[in-house]
């Protein structure tokens, strides 16, 4: 496995000072000796300092090294606290597997390590699906939990998260304020500036109010950087090293004399903080918490003139993969294509070449993906499963999977998951699997897609073995006109299923299950209009909430049924009702559709098509919101 540790410490990290891009020059000689600083201590004795120690040398491109040292040792260690500490840093070197081990220690019955857990799930920016969160952040008993558990929902978007650490930093109690301090200095912003200014007047214990000093500093106060870089050289070990942590977030750059000279201090976590505040502050900064990422990964050409109904995943080391239909020739539904797959390393800033992921073995072609991970949670050590469409004519359209064991490098044979004769449509991104672990493919299927008068009926195809044997659900769900056509299924709160269907009624339809997709209720209109376009549903992980990306074009008064704005909005109250509106792409002449969603490091990873009307090509886009950003400035 190819080390991606630098990438993961750079993604999970926050950026708030005013100058994000200062960095110190560092010799050659000062470089090798802080690295060497980092690899004593990562083979000491002393267990934090090592983990700490862990974390430089991943930040800094060595993550191989520390796996191959702490691997070993996960599966020995007793000590709930430590395991935390060993698999949060496995994490950081670039396996993201061993965050099951947090949520597994998370969802222990002995509270002994849950507030490390917590804060490790926090440090490397994972969640899980969010439950086992939700439910520490309830635990009104205990203050640290209940802030540990707030900090990794926070940076996930969770507003209510957010809303209680600024709760807790006003508390008349020095350990919890200085602790929601430190969190706060990585996930609040600078209106929290007036409230840290407070905490450090408030307190006159020396390494409380440097906690809240610091934290000023790393959210761009230019008092609180002083006091920081005056604190690197303070007699007190703990307000030293706390100094040091806040460091490089801070980009106290300022210090570097004193931090070269603190790697020569007798506490070995004050030399190995040093030695890694160093390293850091030697490169840029990382970009801003709401830096959105926008590019056009797969651009349409004359010889390829839409690619189209995409999907990604995040694989095992950090990397994400993304998959899309490459038409060629003609841009028509039924023209030649074949999936195409490009892989980006630093969150989808940049992509590498595009590689065939899978050929046309269709008589027409291959298309609409939909990468999974084959269990329930998902974790990053299950296979992946492609799902696709293979074409052969207007009444033989068929869905298939493959699965890969080795995070996307190869797949198996393909397994058929529609084995009824007809043209059975499965969206991009739609296959969803349980709580239970079954498998959900929903499709619109119709006899002949051609034929006068044809529709389409939706119903689900089922798996409870990850994906080697199906069968169909007894129900068909109708809607007016051309019918019900490509649905999607969400999984409520009481275990209960709720399908949404594109119409040709100016309204999304929406159908119910209550036994695991086996049958289903009459489609009737749900809550939101829409033009005959899909629509893409998710639950948010750190609230629970569901995210809708749809074409708003109704509103205002609007008749028109368009592709355009593409829009986003936010239900409380599993769609019946919706707030927080807001366009990701404006209403203008370009088409938006075909969405596909995962959550990811506290961000929302999209993908989607945008036709040009000038040319009628369609490229597909990747674009990267921060979960904040939905919840934030919308109506």
């Amino acid at each position: 496995m190819k080390s991606f540790g630098f990438i993961l410490g750079l993604v999970a990290a926050t950026a708030h000072a005013d100058a994000p891009d200062k960095v110190i020059n560092l010799d050659d000689a000062t470089r090798a000796r802080c690295l060497k600083v980092l690899r004593d201590g990562l083979a000491s004795d002393e267990f934090w300092p090592s983990m700490h120690a862990a974390e430089g040398l991943s930040n800094n491109g060595q993550g191989a090294e520390v796996r191959a040292l702490l691997e070993p040792k996960l599966p020995k260690e007793t000590d709930d606290q430590h395991r935390c500490g060993l698999a949060r840093e496995i994490v950081r070197s670039g396996d993201l597997a061993a965050a099951q081990v947090l949520l597994d220690v998370l969802a222990s019955k002995n509270p002994y390590g849950h507030v490390h857990a917590c804060e490790s799930l926090f440090k490397v920016n994972e969640i899980g699906n969010g439950a086992l969160l939700k439910h520490a952040l309830a635990k009104n008993d205990s203050p640290r939990l209940a802030i540990m558990a707030a900090a990794a929902l926070s940076r996930w978007g969770n507003p209510e998260a957010l809303s209680l650490l600024r709760k807790y930093v006003k508390d008349q109690d020095g350990e919890t304020a200085k602790l929601a301090a430190w969190v706060l200095a990585r996930t609040g912003d600078q209106g929290d500036l007036p409230a840290l200014k407070a905490g450090a007047e408030r307190f006159e214990e020396p390494l409380t109010r440097a906690y809240f000093e610091h934290a000023r500093a790393v959210l761009g106060d230019p008092d609180g950087l002083k006091t920081l870089i005056k604190n690197l050289s303070d007699n007190d070990a703990g307000v030293r090293t706390s100094a040091l942590e806040f460091a490089p977030e801070a980009r106290a750059v300022e210090g570097q004399d004193a931090l070269i000279k603190l790697l020569d201090d007798p506490t070995l976590d004050a030399r190995v903080r040093a030695a890694s505040a160093l390293l850091e502050l030697a490169k840029p900064g990382p970009s801003p918490r709401n830096e959105v990422i926008s590019r056009d990964v797969f651009v349409a050409t004359p010889e390829n003139p839409r690619y189209s109904e995409g999907s990604v995943i995040v694989l095992r080391d950090g990397r994400l993969l993304y998959v899309t239909t490459e038409f060629q020739g003609g841009g028509a539904d039924f023209s030649k294509a074949h999936l195409v797959a490009v892989e980006s390393a630093d969150g989808g800033r940049t992509w590498g070449s595009s590689r065939v992921i899978q050929e046309n073995v269709g008589k027409q072609n291959v298309m609409s993906a939909t990468f999974r991970r084959l269990s329930s949670p998902a974790r990053f050590d299950a296979p992946i499963g492609l799902f696709y469409l293979v074409k052969n004519s207007a009444t033989d359209l068929d869905v298939y999977l493959r699965v890969s064991t080795d995070e996307g490098a190869s797949f198996g044979e393909p397994v058929l998951v529609t084995d009824h004769p007809g043209y059975h449509v499965l969206n991009n991104d739609r296959v969803t699997v349980l709580s239970t672990g079954r498998l959900i493919v929903p499709v619109a299927s119709s006899d002949d897609v051609f034929k006068k008068g044809s529709r389409f009926l939706c119903s689900c195809f089922l798996s409870d073995d990850q994906g080697a044997t199906w069968k169909h659900s007894k129900s068909l769900i109708d809607s007016p006109k051309r019918g019900a056509m490509e649905p999607e299924v969400i999984e409520r709160a009481n275990g209960s299923l709720l399908m949404h269907i594109r119409t040709q009624t100016g309204q999304i339809y929406a159908s119910e299950s209550s036994d695991g997709g086996e049958t289903w209720s009459e489609g009737k209109p749900w809550t939101v209009k829409a033009p005959e376009a899909p629509s893409t549903l998710r639950q948010v992980p750190s609230t629970g909430h569901w995210l809708l990306i749809w074409n708003d074009c109704f509103r205002d008064g609007q008749t028109k049924a368009q592709r355009t704005p593409q829009t986003a909005a936010i239900s409380t109250d599993e769609g019946a009702t919706w707030t927080r509106v807001r366009d990701l792409e404006p209403r203008d002449q370009h088409s938006y559709a075909y969405t596909s969603i995962v959550f990811h490091k506290g961000r929302a990873l999209l993908t989607y098509y945008v036709g040009d009307p000038k040319t009628h090509r369609i490229s597909s886009r990747f674009r990267s919101v921060p979960i904040a950003w939905f919840y934030e400035n919308a109506r």
